[in-house]
């Protein structure tokens, strides 16, 4: 594919190798790593931490960020460039250029169990060993990977993907457009248990979870249903692998979750909330829309809107930093507290 192609497609480039010198448009035949990259492909850099790639690269083209200086000393190695306030979007885009994700064409398995109940789209593809079971739902384009379980009475809306070795427990609904990987399970019954006298009593878990459009859902990730009312995941939102989510949870629209966030019941997260890698939230905490959780935040109470917060339990940002500060100097005020003390009559 040729380079100028490339900056066409993706819509977002400001400016280009290709105004100065049109016949510089070299061709491209994939897309690799910064540091990986060899000729005829095309990699990115996204800021200025990474600019001291474009003179070692060995990449034919380069996306850049809309810095002259990086600019110019691509075009003196001779490199064509395309410049772009999101570099890394932009790259994004190529890679769709260049990879399809596997997909296999409509048709049953042989092997798949589909239950006579079940209502199956256009296009469907069930792969080998799955199971559909009475009363479910598949829209147009939905594919369900071999060795999936979809329990009774399941909604799946048009072009989602099942991967294989999920499982979707009773009653849940999935939304258009997304994508379940394996080994997630959806809609399990929730933690629930009354203590008595003679031990812990269970409380059934008749609820049922709800995944909105767009919804995309890593590998053994667990989102459980609750005990009445609903689990929700709003649109858009996107969960990485290993991550829980507990009975009863709202979680709303274009939230992110990096690995082995976990929740409790009764969560509400707002939208476009971001929760970096191993944050934990206690039972019934609000997060605000838009707030930010770094690695390893323990959350046990509410989060306001638009909020950084670090540490466990969890601080604002900048208090989180001025105490971190301080942490790393108490051996040396210990010492001087210690010195203080013999002083003392």
């Amino acid at each position: 594919m040729k380079f100028s192609t490339i900056a066409d497609k993706i819509q977002i480039t400001a400016a280009s190798s290709l105004t100065t010198d049109p016949s510089h448009d070299p061709e491209i035949a994939g897309v690799a790593a910064v540091d990986q990259a060899s000729t005829g492909t095309l990699s990115y850099i996204e800021g200025d931490k990474f600019a001291a790639f474009v003179a070692k690269t060995q990449a034919s083209a380069l996306i850049l960020p809309q810095n002259p200086t990086m600019q110019a000393q691509a075009t003196e190695r001779g490199l064509a460039w395309l410049s772009t306030s999101d570099p890394r979007l932009a790259f994004a885009r190529a890679i769709a250029l260049f990879y399809t994700p596997y997909q296999p064409g409509p048709g049953i398995h042989p092997s798949a169990v589909v239950d006579p109940t079940a209502v199956c789209g256009e296009r469907v593809s069930i792969g080998a060993n799955a199971v559909i079971q009475a009363g479910v739902r598949l829209g147009d384009g939905v594919c369900v990977h071999p060795n999936v379980v979809v329990y009774p009475e399941v909604q799946v809306g048009d072009r989602t993907v099942l991967h294989a070795n999920c499982t979707v427990h009773e009653r849940a609904q999935i939304g258009a457009d997304c994508a379940i990987h394996s080994g997630a399970v959806i809609g399990a019954e929730g933690f629930g248990f009354v203590p008595t006298a003679q031990g812990w009593e269970k409380m059934e878990q008749s609820g049922i979870v709800v995944i909105e459009d767009g919804v995309r859902i890593g590998s053994n990730t667990t989102i459980d249903r609750p005990a009445v009312g609903t689990t929700r995941i709003g649109r858009g939102t996107k969960l990485d692998n290993l991550v829980h989510i507990a009975h009863g949870c709202q979680v709303g629209e274009g939230v992110v979750m990096a690995a082995q966030v976990g929740m409790a019941g009764g969560v509400i997260v707002g939208n476009r909330v971001i929760l970096a890698g191993q944050v934990g939230i206690a039972n019934q905490a609000k997060i605000g829309d838009g707030a930010i959780a770094t690695a390893k935040t323990g959350i046990h109470s509410d989060v306001a809107p638009g909020e950084t917060v670090a540490g466990s339990p969890a601080l604002p940002y900048k208090v989180f930093l001025k105490a971190s500060a301080v942490y790393r100097r108490l051996p040396d005020m210990y010492k001087t507290f210690q010195q203080l003390q013999k002083r003392l009559p």
